[in-house]
Order: C-alpha cells, then sequence, then structure tokens
C-alpha cells in the first residue's frame, strides 16, 4: 500500500506520516513548511517535499503587530489552491500511482479528485469539527464578545464543503466531530473516527506540582474559541492563597478586545513556548485548563496526562473520547465559568484527588499505546478503503 500525506505545516501529520514509514506504507508527504522546519520531525528528506512560499508570507502576515487579517486570509486561500496545483503536479511525476492520498482539511481538492480517476482513494483529514458547524459556534462566541470581524473566509469554507463531498472517506479525531459532521448532512458511513496519541518519549513528567501552591496552566491558542474568557473569569473566583494561571501561546487578536474588560490578577501570558518548556509547566501545574467553545481534539489533553497534570475540558474539545469525567479530570458544559470554577475549588481543596487524577491520566494515556495505536487504525482504515482498487 502506497500512502501519500498532504499538510499545512505540520499539525499530527508528521505522527501519522511515522507510523505509516514504520509500517512500510508512506510515499510522500507533502508539506507546506520548509526543510528546516520539518527536518526535526524524524522522516527522512527523500519523503517529504515542501511548498513553503505562499505559507511563509501568510504565518508572516499574521504575526504582524498591526492586523493584517484581510492579507493573511488571501494568502492563505492563494495557500491552498497553490499548493494543490503543485502537489497534484508532485503526484503526477510519481513513477507509480499511490494508493491514497490523506489530506489535511482544506488540501488536495483537485490532486485528490485526480487520484480518484487513476483508481486511487482520497481521505479528508479533519481534525476540527465540520467548517461550517465551526464558523456558527464561534460567530455565536464573537457575538458575545463584540467582536464584529469574520470567524473565517467563505472561500475557504465553500472549499472545505467540496473537498467533504469529493472525498471517498473523512477521518476525525472524536465522537465530537462526527456528531457536527452528520448534522451538516454528510453521511455517518463516510466518516472515520480515529483519536490522536501522545509522543510518551517527549510528553512525561519531569517535576512535581509544588505543595502548598495551585499552578493552573493553559496552552493553545489563547482566543475566544479557546474559551480564554471563561477560564479567566473561573480563575478569579477561585479562593487559593497562592494560585497562579500560565496562558502558554501566541495570543489571538480575537481575544486582545475581550482582555481588557476580564480579570487578570496572577495571570502571566507566557507567549509562545518550546516544547520542553511546556513539559515543564504541565508537570509543574496542579492542572491544565481547556474550556474550548470548539475544539476537535485538543492534543494538550493527552500531553499533558502524561506529564501527570489532570485536565479540566468542555464538553466541546473531544475530552470524553480520551478520558473519564471524574477519574482522570472534569468534563464541564461550554461557556460555564462556574463549573469550572467549582472543579479546579474541588482540586485546590483536595491535594489526594489532585493525585488521584495524576496517577489515573498517566495509566490511561500509556494504556493507550501511544500513536503506535493511532497508527495502526489509520492502516485498518486504509487497507479497508484500498481493498479492491488498483
Amino acid at each position: 500500500m502506497r500512502i501519500v500525506q498532504t499538510v499545512f505545516g505540520v499539525f499530527h501529520h508528521f505522527d501519522l506520516a511515522r507510523e505509516l514509514e514504520r509500517r512500510g506504507h508512506l510515499e510522500r508527504v507533502y508539506s507546506t513548511f520548509p526543510w528546516r522546519r520539518l527536518q526535526r520531525e524524524g522522516l527522512e528528506h527523500r519523503l517529504v517535499e515542501t511548498f513553503p512560499w505562499i505559507h511563509m508570507a501568510e504565518y508572516a502576515a499574521g504575526r504582524s503587530p498591526v492586523d493584517l487579517r484581510w492579507l493573511s486570509d488571501h494568502l492563505g486561500v492563494a495557500n491552498a489552491l497553490a499548493f494543490d496545483q503543485w502537489t497534484l503536479g508532485r503526484l503526477k511525476h510519481l513513477k507509480q500511482r499511490p494508493d491514497a492520498l490523506v489530506g489535511i482539511s482544506g488540501s488536495s481538492l483537485s490532486s485528490g479528485a485526480w487520484l480518484q480517476r487513476e483508481g486511487g482513494v482520497f481521505v479528508c483529514d479533519r481534525g476540527s469539527t465540520h467548517q461550517r458547524y465551526q464558523q456558527q459556534i464561534v460567530e455565536e462566541e464573537y457575538a458575545i464578545w463584540g467582536v464584529t470581524r469574520p470567524v473565517s473566509d467563505e472561500r475557504d469554507t465553500v472549499r472545505e464543503e467540496a473537498i467533504y463531498k469529493q472525498a471517498d472517506a473523512i477521518t476525525v479525531p472524536s465522537a465530537y466531530v462526527r456528531r457536527t459532521f452528520v448534522e451538516m448532512g454528510v453521511p455517518d458511513e463516510k466518516l472515520f473516527t480515529i483519536p490522536y496519541g501522545v509522543r510518551l518519549d517527549n510528553f512525561r513528567p519531569v517535576a512535581e506540582a509544588a505543595v502548598g501552591e495551585f499552578n493552573v496552566l493553559f496552552a493553545g491558542a489563547p482566543g475566544l474559541r479557546k474559551g480564554v474568557p471563561y477560564l479567566l473569569q473561573a480563575f478569579a473566583a477561585l479562593k487559593h492563597p497562592r494560585k497562579s494561571l500560565r496562558i502558554a501561546g501566541y495570543i489571538q487578536e480575537n481575544l486582545k478586545a475581550a482582555l481588557k474588560v476580564l480579570p487578570l490578577e496572577k495571570v502571566e501570558f507566557l507567549g509562545p513556548i518550546s516544547q520542553a518548556e511546556l513539559v515543564e509547566q504541565m508537570s509543574r501545574s496542579h492542572v491544565l485548563v481547556l474550556p474550548s467553545i470548539e475544539d476537535g481534539f485538543g492534543l494538550v489533553m493527552a500531553e499533558a496526562m502524561a506529564c501527570g497534570c489532570p485536565v479540566i475540558s468542555s464538553t466541546n474539545t473531544g475530552g470524553s473520547q480520551l478520558y473519564t469525567d471524574g477519574v482522570e479530570g472534569f468534563i464541564v458544559p461550554i461557556r460555564d465559568a462556574g463549573a469550572i470554577a467549582d472543579r479546579m475549588q474541588r482540586l485546590a481543596d483536595e491535594p489526594e484527588l489532585q493525585q488521584s487524577m495524576r496517577a489515573a491520566g498517566l495509566r490511561k494515556v500509556h494504556s493507550l499505546g501511544g500513536w503506535t495505536a493511532y497508527g495502526d487504525l489509520w492502516e485498518k482504515v486504509l487497507l479497508q478503503l484500498t481493498a479492491g482498487r488498483g
């Protein structure tokens, strides 16, 4: 079985690529990141080809101190379309036609359709909820906080929906994401649920959470979609003499206005941090909170558990796919600062509960088998989809 992948940047696709390569199935990974960034992912250069030029410009525009959303939107659309055409050209020049193309959502509409005509399989891999569903629920959140900017470019949404229709199958990381696709009219039989893994060699306890303190951590892309305002409200209500909240990640533009009216006492914004520093922060924190309004499957949940840090997540994170409410952590409704505060208070007041959840979380992530089980599920799905083709 010969598999090619397309991905904007990295995401979880290089974890999949390593698993496919280990099983002898990987033909190529096509990415929009430069090789100097991708070489750390552990694949031989011969297996990785890059088309980085437009994506790097989009990346720079998105992190400009001036709001260049209009430019980054145009560059994002241009990147997706040009990457697709470039991929199509690369596929046509391969010595042997691949059996399947696994494209991260938003990529490979033309190249996937071409491979289908040649007898291959096109799989759309979607890490978040259905694009239209995502747009609608985040628009609701923007309205709550008075943000008038568009959630996404309609051109992206239209292309995503065309890909969902074109693909032979759509892979998703959680039952929550799967439900949103069914609600939006995608046949359930077209959907395959494959939860993400965690690199247990990279994420492990390297320190202990300090006794007498209560350290809360958020890691991700701090913004309205991630529910950060409700975490800030909940943290302000938490009663503990030595509490702290650290927020790691690049602050999204849509959150900046809300921060002016939210409580920020004892809150530290770390900005983007390295993986090694993230492991340190997770190991020293008493809880990681992921209160997302919409999140397909927050990888940081499993990573935190692997570092011995209990998790509080919302129902819209895929957390129920990973752990049991009240055992390894807590699952709360979206937009419920009171529920978040209550669960944090329980952990702060009951050190023995924090320790039992820490131990249970470590047992859970190790029982899931890291990314190996993820690779096993993917291999099974791809063998099923390609059976009889070629």
